[in-house]
């Protein structure tokens, strides 16, 4: 008996080891883990990439993998959270009018260290498209990955650091942002609808960029811009 359980255990891990290899769940970890990772890598070259030619190709090639990786994803529409625009947006509205107030606040606290930035109404539609564009590549994108890679509640940490890192090396921006990207991650773990996010996100930073100094935000900048902004 005890000899045939010798020659059972390698026969048993050898069936181990081919069914993980050949599990499904193990080719999509793989492949989920290369679009998050290729996808973020070229964001972080485009942020401490100088404006020019360069730069606009390495941020079209980022637009187009996430186009091209959502559109031929495993990912239903109710899933990247664009068919549910009422869902979950009264929580939404009053966390982010909660987190806004928090920030008009800090803004009139820390007036000695110099104005804010003007907002013209035209630099404040585009940066809401902006912000919308955002939301999706955090959450349609980022998000659905990882909470496939690490689960719920852990990919809502992982897109919230991922967001943050993006905004270095600007500190204000970098720490509002993981703040930000938790509440906005765990919203849309919640109700999977980033419209009310979109929303919440373009008023948030416009707030930020109208009441704290423009001495910490660098015309909200980040990356090598952030490093190159002159007054």
């Amino acid at each position: 008996m005890a000899a045939e359980s010798k020659s059972l255990i390698p026969e048993i891990a050898m069936d181990r080891r081919l069914v993980s290899a050949d599990d499904p769940r193990r080719s999509l970890a793989v492949n989920g883990s290369f679009q998050v990772g290729l996808v973020f890598a070229l964001i972080m070259v485009a942020v401490w990439t100088p404006q020019g030619r360069l730069n606009m190709v390495i941020s079209l090639l980022a637009a187009i993998c996430i186009v091209g990786f959502s559109i031929r994803g495993r990912y239903s529409v109710r899933e990247l959270g664009l068919v549910r625009p009422w869902s979950g947006a009264l929580a939404m509205l009053v966390s982010g009018a909660l987190m806004i107030g928090m920030i008009i606040v800090a803004g009139s606290v820390m007036r000695s260290l110099g104005p804010a930035q003007p907002v013209p109404w035209r630099r404040a539609w585009q940066y809401a498209i902006w912000a919308m564009e955002q939301e999706f590549i955090l959450q349609s994108y980022f998000y659905l990955r990882l909470e496939s890679l690490l689960g719920s509640r852990r990919g809502v940490l992982g897109a919230a650091l991922l967001f943050s890192v993006a905004h270095l090396p600007s500190p204000v921006l970098t720490l509002l942002s993981f703040i930000g990207g938790l509440l906005f991650c765990e919203m849309f773990r919640r109700y999977r609808n980033i419209f009310p996010l979109g929303l919440v996100h373009a008023v948030l930073g416009l707030t930020i960029a109208a009441s704290l100094p423009d001495s910490l935000l660098h015309h909200m900048r980040v990356g090598l811009g952030y490093l190159l902004y002159r007054p």
